[in-house]
């Protein structure tokens, strides 16, 4: 199970009397991913569809970085554990835009370069510190 995120944000900065930091929000949000989402639903409709559940604190729809065409998935961010039960609870399997869409915990994102960054490495390198073996 994952762990609740705490946000907190700097918003502003009194050169007087050194940095003022205040907490926008110390409530515990819950990730869900969305899947099977047609590409014409947008974070619009999702908020919209999530708000019947609970406070939504965030929604994305995922694009591909190069077309800006959606991906079919996105995530929502519901503002306590209460909305996100709800939520998946109502959602899953239900119809938005003419799919039947998946709703579940979001899962941590997993590391997609197999461990360093460094480069180079063909067939010859060294496996240390690989997590592929």
């Amino acid at each position: 199970m994952a762990h609740p995120q705490i946000v907190v944000r700097s918003l502003a900065s009194n050169t007087s009397h050194g940095p003022i930091y205040e907490q926008e929000r110390r409530t515990m949000v819950k990730k869900l991913y969305v899947g099977n989402l047609s590409y014409q639903t947008d974070q619009d409709a999702l908020r919209t569809l999530f708000s019947a559940a609970g406070e939504v604190a965030d929604a994305v729809v995922i694009s591909d970085r190069e077309t800006g065409q959606s991906k079919g998935f996105g995530f929502v961010e519901m503002s306590d554990e209460q909305g996100a039960r709800t939520a998946v609870e109502r959602f899953d399997g239900t119809n938005l835009d003419g799919r039947t869409i998946k709703v579940a915990e979001a899962k941590p994102r997993e590391n997609r370069d197999g461990g360093s960054r460094s480069g180079g490495g063909g067939r010859g390198s060294s496996s240390y510190g690989s997590s592929r073996w």
